[in-house]
């Protein structure tokens, strides 16, 4: 007979310090442990379907990576960026920009002196609307070359010198009761002598005003 309450070994996966239920440690943690059971999922330990890659850009249906070329961007469109269109080619042409010059300059002048004709005194305004008006107009088409600035001056003064003559001619013409024709082309020579006992300062004045305002209308157009 064995003496009572003798101590016993405890069998290999038997009770541990007390708890029933728990089996010997073994050492290591993920040793012996069953496989998964099939659940009848073939896609089953998947990951699901959008989950982050590390890869922000790839595997996204409809969202190309920004290495693809010829796609549509992060923003809509083809291009992020297109073009821009190239500018239109400057105005410089110096033929067209004297002879605008030129052309305007005996318009204004017949336009200044038939006020000056009429209303029989002469002012600062109309010389200078003479000259903006030839520098506009050619600066418009001859764009801001020195050549059209030069041209535009010069056809200004002329142009100013033009109607100056044009208005004494019509006063003449109106004081002898004769055709204004008659008096500008038949005595030329009669009516820029009378400008030239007549000129003072306020008429050279004009001259240079209206030379000035072409610059002024040759860049303002421009």
């Amino acid at each position: 007979m064995q003496p009572p309450n003798q101590p016993q070994q405890p069998y290999p996966g038997g009770p541990v310090e007390g708890n029933p239920y728990a089996a010997a440690p073994t050492g290591n943690p993920y040793g012996e442990q069953p496989p998964a059971a099939p659940t009848g999922n073939p896609y089953g330990q998947q990951p699901p379907a959008g989950a982050p890659t590390g890869n922000p850009f790839a595997g996204q249906p409809g969202q190309p990576g920004p290495d693809q070329q010829g796609q549509p961007g992060p923003f809509g469109g083809g291009t992020p960026f297109a073009p821009a269109p190239p500018a239109p080619p400057a105005r410089n042409n110096l033929a067209v920009g004297v002879l605008v010059a030129l052309g305007a300059a005996i318009v204004a002048g017949i336009l200044y002196g038939v006020l000056l004709g009429s209303i029989e005194r002469e002012f600062g305004y109309a010389a200078v609307g003479v000259g903006f008006l030839v520098g506009f107009a050619a600066g418009k088409l001859g764009g801001a070359n020195p050549v059209v600035i030069a041209a535009s001056a010069v056809f200004s003064v002329g142009g100013v010198y033009f109607g100056q003559l044009i208005g004494y001619a019509m006063v003449m013409a109106d004081v002898a009761h004769v055709p204004f024709s008659e008096v500008f082309f038949d005595h030329f020579d009669a009516v820029t002598s009378i400008w030239k006992e007549e000129a003072d300062f306020m008429r050279y004045l004009f001259l240079a005003l209206g030379a000035i305002a072409a610059v002024g209308g040759v860049k303002k157009a421009s």
